[in-house]
Order: C-alpha cells, then sequence, then structure tokens
C-alpha cells in the first residue's frame, strides 16, 4: 500500500471509511418487505412486550427462523431508537467484523503474509453481495459472521493458537444455530475437512477443552428449542421438519422455487467484477499448479456449498453469503501470481467496469424522465456518481504509484464508498417501488388518519407496523404470505388481527371495524367480490401500487 504505514493501519483507515458510508443516511428509508420488515417489527414487538422467547410478528408467534436476529434487533433498537437506523446498526457492524475476519484468516493462510491479507479483507469488503447483506436486515448477515468466527476460531487453534481459540469455534457453532439452525454448521465443517484433505496434518488430540466447547455448544445452541419444545411438544416437527426439511425440499413451502443454476449465475454476477478475474484466472491456472491449500478452499469453501445450496429448492440469493470470504482469499491468490503487467490490464478493466456503473448512476436523473423506467433519481445520487468519477480518473491517471495492487485495492474502495453513498438517496427516493411503507405511513400522518384502524388487504405488511408503531388488521383472501402459525397461540386474540374473508363467520368483526371509519389499504385493484367494502368510505388516494381508502 502506499505510504509507509503499515497494512493493519491501512485495514483500520479502510474499515473506518467503510463504516462511515455505511452509517451516513443509514435511516434515509424504511425498512423493506419482506425480509427486513419482518425482522424489524418482530424485534419492536419483543422489545415492547419484553417477551425474548416467543417471537411475534404483528402479534401473532413467528417460528420461521431462531431467535438470535430477532435479539439482536430489539437491542439495535433498544440503543439507538426505535427507528430505521436502530434496526440497520448492528448488521452493519456484523459486516465490518466480517471484514476483519477475512483480514485474520488470509494472515493464517497466506502465512503472516499482511499485504495479501489486507488484499483479502478490501476484496470483500467491495464485493456488491456484502454490501447488500449489510444494508438489507436478515439472518444471513448475522449466520456470515458468525461461521466465520467459527471458522477462524479453528483454524487459529490449528495453527497453534491457545484452547480459547477452541472455544471461539464451539461459541460460534452454537451462536450459529441459534441464528439459523443446521445450516450454520455449512462453513465451520467445510473450513475443518479442508484443512485436513490431502493435507497431511497432524491429528489435534482430544482434551478437556473439547468437552467443553461441545458443553457449551449444547448449552447456547439448543437451549431455546428445548424451552419450547417443553413448552409445546409440537415444535419440534414444526421446526425441523416444516422449516429445515421441508424448506431444503419442497419449493412451495415458502415460494422460493428457483433453477438449479440460480446461485451459480447469481454468485458471480453479484461479486463482480472480481469474481471475472477469479473464474478467468482460476481457469487459466493449471490444476496441478495450484497448492493443496488453495485447492482445498476452492472445493470445500466454494464449490462444494455452491453445490449443497443449488441442490436446495429454497433460494435466495443471500444464502450463499459463506461462500464470499472463500471467493475474496482465492482471488488475492490467483492474481497474486500474476506479473504487474496482466495485473494492470486487469486494473485498467476494474475502473472501466466501476466508472461505467458511476456513469449509468450519473444519467439516471434523465433517463427516469421516461416513464417506463420504474425508477427515479435525484441530482444527489448523480452528483455523488460524478464524483467518485472524478476520483477514478485522477487515480488513473495522476498517481505515480508503480505497484498496481494498491491502486487496484484503492480504486476498490473509492467505488465502493461512492457506490453506497450514492444508492442512499436512490433508495428513499424510490421506497415505494423497493416496497417501504414509509410513504404511506407518513401519507397518513398528513391526512391526520394515524388514530385510526388501519385495514390491510391480502397483503402482510410488517413494514406499515414498523413504521406507525401500531399491528393494522390483516384481511387474508387467499395470499399465502397471510399464512400464520397460529396453531401456536393460547388463545383466540389474534382474531383481531388477522380476518379471513373466505370465512363467513368472521363477517359480523369485520362490519363492526368497518363501521368505526378505518383506512384500508389496496395494493392493485380489489377483487369484484370484495367491492362491498368500499362503499364505507369516501375518499381515496393513489400512492405507488397502493390505494388508500378512507
Amino acid at each position: 500500500m502506499p505510504l509507509s504505514i503499515t497494512s493493519r493501519t491501512w485495514l483500520w483507515l479502510f474499515l473506518a471509511a467503510l463504516g462511515l458510508s455505511f452509517l451516513i443516511g443509514l435511516g434515509a428509508w424504511g425498512p423493506l418487505e419482506s425480509s427486513e420488515a419482518r425482522y424489524a417489527e418482530i424485534g419492536r414487538e419483543m422489545l415492547v412486550g419484553q417477551d425474548w422467547l416467543h417471537p411475534r410478528l404483528l402479534g401473532i408467534q413467528h417460528f420461521h427462523k431462531p431467535p438470535l436476529t430477532y435479539w439482536l434487533t430489539a437491542a439495535g433498537l433498544g440503543l439507538f431508537g426505535e427507528n430505521t437506523l436502530g434496526v440497520r446498526v448492528l448488521p452493519v457492524l456484523a459486516v465490518l467484523l466480517q471484514v476483519l475476519l477475512v483480514y485474520g484468516l488470509g494472515l493464517l493462510l497466506f502465512q503472516q503474509d499482511r499485504a495479501r491479507a489486507l488484499a483479502a479483507a478490501v476484496v470483500y469488503g467491495t464485493l456488491p453481495v456484502v454490501l447488500i447483506s449489510a444494508l438489507n436486515v436478515t439472518t444471513d448477515a448475522y449466520l456470515a459472521t458468525l461461521e466465520l468466527a467459527s471458522a477462524y476460531g479453528i483454524l487459529r487453534y490449528y495453527h497453534r493458537g491457545g484452547a480459547r481459540w477452541l472455544y471461539l469455534f464451539w461459541l460460534g457453532l452454537g451462536l450459529a444455530f441459534l441464528t439459523k439452525g443446521p445450516v450454520g454448521f455449512i462453513l465451520p465443517l467445510m473450513v475443518v475437512i479442508g484443512h485436513y484433505f490431502k493435507q497431511k496434518q497432524s491429528r489435534q488430540p482430544f482434551t478437556r477443552h473439547h468437552a467443553i466447547g461441545i458443553l457449551a455448544f449444547l448449552l447456547v445452541g439448543l437451549s431455546w428449542y428445548l424451552y419450547l419444545m417443553a413448552e409445546n411438544p409440537a415444535f419440534l416437527r414444526y421446526f425441523l421438519f416444516e422449516h429445515t426439511v421441508e424448506r431444503f425440499a419442497n419449493a412451495a413451502t415458502f415460494n422460493r422455487a428457483k433453477p438449479w443454476w440460480f446461485y451459480l449465475l447469481l454468485a458471480p454476477a453479484t461479486s463482480l467484477p472480481w469474481s471475472v478475474a477469479l473464474i478467468t484466472q482460476a481457469v487459466r491456472t493449471r490444476w496441478s499448479t495450484v497448492p493443496q491449500q488453495w485447492r482445498n478452499v476452492l472445493i470445500f469453501w466454494v464449490v462444494v456449498p455452491l453445490l449443497f445450496f443449488s441442490i436446495s429448492k429454497s433460494k435466495l440469493l443471500l444464502y450463499v453469503l459463506p461462500v464470499f470470504p472463500g471467493m475474496a482469499l482465492l482471488t488475492v491468490h490467483y492474481l497474486g501470481r500474476l506479473t504487474d503487467g496482466v495485473l494492470h490490464r486487469w486494473y485498467v478493466g476494474f475502473l472501466a467496469f466501476w466508472g461505467l456503473l458511476l456513469g449509468t448512476l450519473c444519467l439516471l436523473p434523465i433517463l427516469g424522465l421516461d416513464a417506463r423506467l420504474p425508477v427515479e433519481a435525484g441530482m444527489l445520487t448523480a452528483g455523488m456518481a460524478a464524483g467518485g468519477i472524478v476520483l477514478l480518473v485522477l487515480l488513473l491517471n495522476f498517481w505515480d504509484e508503480i505497484r498496481v495492487v494498491p491502486r487496484l485495492l484503492v480504486a476498490a474502495g473509492l467505488f465502493t464508498i461512492t457506490l453506497l453513498l450514492a444508492a442512499k438517496p436512490l433508495l428513499q427516493q424510490n421506497e415505494l417501488a423497493f416496497n417501504g411503507s414509509r410513504p404511506l405511513a407518513e401519507f397518513l400522518r398528513h391526512q391526520q388518519l394515524q388514530q385510526r384502524q388501519v385495514l390491510v388487504y391480502n397483503e402482510l405488511l410488517p413494514s406499515l407496523a414498523f413504521e406507525s408503531g401500531k399491528i393494522p388488521v390483516s384481511l387474508f383472501d387467499g395470499n399465502h404470505a397471510l399464512s400464520r402459525e397460529t396453531q401456536f397461540e393460547p388463545n383466540d386474540t389474534w382474531k383481531r388481527t388477522l380476518i379471513n374473508l373466505q370465512n363467513p363467520q368472521e363477517e359480523p368483526y369485520l362490519g363492526s371495524l368497518l363501521l368505526r371509519q378505518p383506512v384500508l389499504l389496496v395494493k392493485g385493484e380489489l377483487p369484484a367480490e370484495r367491492q362491498w367494502m368500499l362503499r364505507y368510505f369516501k375518499q381515496q388516494d393513489k400512492l405507488g401500487k397502493w390505494t388508500v381508502w378512507w
């Protein structure tokens, strides 16, 4: 790196710059449907109700995931306020910790070469998919952090570290299990296999520290599950079968069916441009010249997990987040084999790609004048992108650093920071298009309707509950997203906030609500057989895809 300061100092500067660019404007837009809004609202309800063992979504118990993400969300809301900033701060910190852990893994795999470890951390911190995970609150950012911590712990232990690193391994596994269940084992298990596979590593003896670590894993990882099983034996089948086996084997369970090649295409696409360099150099490099350690990283840290998740019937992009640390480390390994002349060509190509993306952002205000484009952009987004282009041009033409790698890493950092700063106004301006509800809540306040009961037709809308601090009444009319875990409810009070329009016995309660001058939210058009509800309303307005009746 340029200037006579250590790689570790450059790492902290990168983390500070990346963290600041994340935090600026982090609460400018509200939580987006569907995943982020669910976690935000469950965390809010957990904080308000002080029930830390029974997560609730819109007043009904919700056991799709173990509780650690909900606990952390509630903690963020308690520390930073019941707002979107409170929801997003801890995931951002989790991603920054991931970057630090990738640096630590790089030190182990690159034999204490701090420059290459720094390069791996910068590559990882500038991957688009990693940026997405920090700005879209789900279990996956926390899971990736805990899996990385566990992987680092066991590798540090294998590299003659003390017993505390073994405890980190088991504790990380336990917390990962408390975050997303059995899937939390995948990366740490692959790291252990990769460490031993064909590398003739001496086996570590079983000691009392292993026994204590396993006990700690059982206490941390299984405590919540065992408590709920004792409370209701039906929970075991519900979580382990419906939310583990069924999610993996049945595409229709949660409507997340994707083709088998989904990750094989999307993983490289969301790690551009680094993935192009990695794949190109991996193909060009003879397999016999690749050290066994890096063969194992490629096979067990990247390929096997990708194939595992590709077999699964339920697919979302961030499910494969744990494979990207391996991709970042491999990218540095393969690019590190190149001469400066070849690296310079990659450097120019990367700058051209980043410049093209920023140039597109500059043109968005003009392109947004076309009504067919679903996204609008203001001058702030264009100005940030233009500033980034200027910085890249200055970097290319006027920085006289001879070495290519420092220029490449600095360019990656500048582009990432610019992209984050330009994206925030874009997300705020298009919040309704991106399935946020803050404009709806602001409209209700502006019309002085915030005290009225809100009815939401056939949509699950936790983002509105989070923005308003009130649980709306959901009108179920066949939408699978409104199917809830009512079998775990101790009484029928949940029927006050979830009405089945297809059940005639619930019409009297709906009629009583309509007589109290509520607000009705309809996404799209109300079906002809439900038009009778509109006679209770005198006014309407259109906000994006939503029609507001009152």
